[in-house]
């Protein structure tokens, strides 16, 4: 299991090459990149500012790392956010989930996207033309990290 929280961008192809190499267990590879978006509420978005606390962070993106594994066969998973200034169609996240089989990586997957919307601690700052503004959590993020309690699994 790996996190990292960096300014630097990722390179995806590389990510997932490199939780293959040496892994024979693995047979099935989930993949989630996140990108910043140019628009939001009809608003045109020129930059977004992510912050957070190091080290808490990190702590609780794993635990929510360890909470997938607690409910799927996950045997290898990385989770890449970035912070600072970042630009409209820049990545700003990436999950990589693998497994023996395709459902649990693509269930783990979306289980820890889902969860690192509502639960772990970053801060959004968006620029545009009307100035700058902190970004609410969506009520949307928080259906769909509720809906894995409902599932039981």
């Amino acid at each position: 299991m790996t996190v990292r929280i960096q300014t630097e961008d990722f390179d995806v192809g590389a990510e997932t090459a490199a939780m293959r190499k040496d892994n024979p267990s693995i047979g099935a590879i989930a993949s989630f990149v996140g990108v910043v978006r140019d628009m939001n509420e009809g608003d045109a978005v020129s930059e977004m500012t992510l912050e957070h606390y190091p080290r808490m962070t990190e702590r609780s993106i794993e635990q929510i790392i360890g909470q997938a594994r607690a409910r799927w066969n996950v045997i290898d998973a990385l989770v890449v956010h970035r912070v600072g200034v970042l630009k409209p169609t820049d990545q700003i996240v990436l999950v990589v989930i693998a497994s023996a089989h395709r459902g649990d990586a693509f269930a783990a997957c979306e289980f820890v996207m889902d969860y690192l919307k509502t639960q772990a601690p970053f801060w959004k700052k968006e620029r545009t033309r009307q100035g700058s503004r902190w970004v609410d959590a969506r009520g949307a993020d928080d259906v769909a990290a509720e809906r894995w309690q409902l599932k039981g699994r």
